[in-house]
């Protein structure tokens, strides 16, 4: 569940790959829940992809290439396009470090949607009958499966 705690301007390698596991949520959900994929979550795995790979050619996340750079931004005010400053092979490699990426936070939506199945029946129950939810509602929820500090849950 994404929830705006204000503007944040720096974000830790952490919170960038919690929040790709976040948007590989829903294709999780449907995957364990639904046994199907549909094309609901098309625009978090655009979301997840664009994410990932600037953590690893921009924000020097990458285990493999360090805090080397390897895309530029141009026109970052306008439509922010971006170039690869390296080899064919190594734009290769960053594919698939990216994939790496991709899966690894999928992986982790997978178990902690697996943990927390009854959260996920009653949260969408409460869907069913009232269309929406707030933070402050799946909270509560929440804390009926999780009453140890349910914001840290893992």
């Amino acid at each position: 569940m994404q929830v705006d705690r204000g503007e944040q301007v720096l974000m830790s390698q952490e919170d960038l790959f919690n929040r790709i596991a976040t948007l590989t949520g829903g294709r999780a959900a449907e995957e364990l829940l639904c046994n199907t994929v549909t094309t609901g979550a098309s625009n978090d795995i655009e979301q997840a992809t664009q994410l990932a790979r600037a953590m690893v050619t921009r924000f020097g996340m990458s285990k493999k290439y360090d805090m080397m750079g390897l895309e530029q931004v141009n026109n970052a005010y306008l439509g922010g396009n971006t170039t690869l400053n390296c080899s064919a092979e190594t734009a290769t490699e960053i594919d698939e470090e990216v994939l790496r990426l991709i899966k690894e936070a999928h992986q982790k939506a997978r178990d902690l949607i697996s943990k927390h199945i009854p959260v996920m029946h009653e949260a969408a129950s409460y869907l069913i009958d009232k269309e929406t939810i707030t933070g402050e509602e799946f909270m509560r929820i929440l804390r009926k499966y999780i009453p140890e500090n349910p914001e840290k849950v893992s």
